[in-house]
């Protein structure tokens, strides 16, 4: 299950990411925010954060406006490695290289088509287990507490 999360600025993008996920059958939880009306990206960025942290979900989407202020509030999540990606590139070497389990986009930097191929290419690469890649992501792991 992916979990989601946006504030006002991400809304637009974030139903595109639903109606892709809907396509392929892919089970998701939304955490908000449900309307344009502004509103504080921290509390939906938190709770999708937090969902992945605890293994409600495997994965996390989240957006704002830029994906910068989302992207540090999941961050703060123990556990979570949020990556911000604006291109497929990026979504992919996080996944193969930092085992990123949330993926940050900018609702107002990344059109519909970019987005999904971001989404598509997050979701399908896996971790690649390199131990390089397991060290440093455990060096992350110990800098929680």
């Amino acid at each position: 299950m992916i979990a989601l999360g946006s504030d006002h600025g991400g809304l637009d993008l974030k139903k595109v990411v639903i109606a892709y996920l809907e396509e392929k059958g892919i089970e998701y939880k939304d955490f908000g925010t449900y309307t344009s009306d502004s509103c504080d990206y921290p509390i939906f960025g938190k709770q999708a954060a937090e969902a992945v942290a605890s293994g409600e979900c495997e994965k996390g989407i989240v957006i704002c406006t830029t994906g910068i202020g989302i992207s540090i509030v999941a961050n703060k999540v123990k556990g979570i490695r949020c990556a911000l990606c604006s291109e497929p590139h990026s979504a992919r070497l996080t996944r193969e290289h930092n085992d990123a389990n949330v993926l940050a986009m900018g609702g107002a930097l990344i059109g519909p088509d970019m987005a999904i191929d971001i989404v598509e290419t997050f979701l399908n690469t896996p971790f690649s287990g390199l131990e390089k890649h397991s060290r440093r992501i455990g060096e992350i792991a110990d800098m929680e507490g």
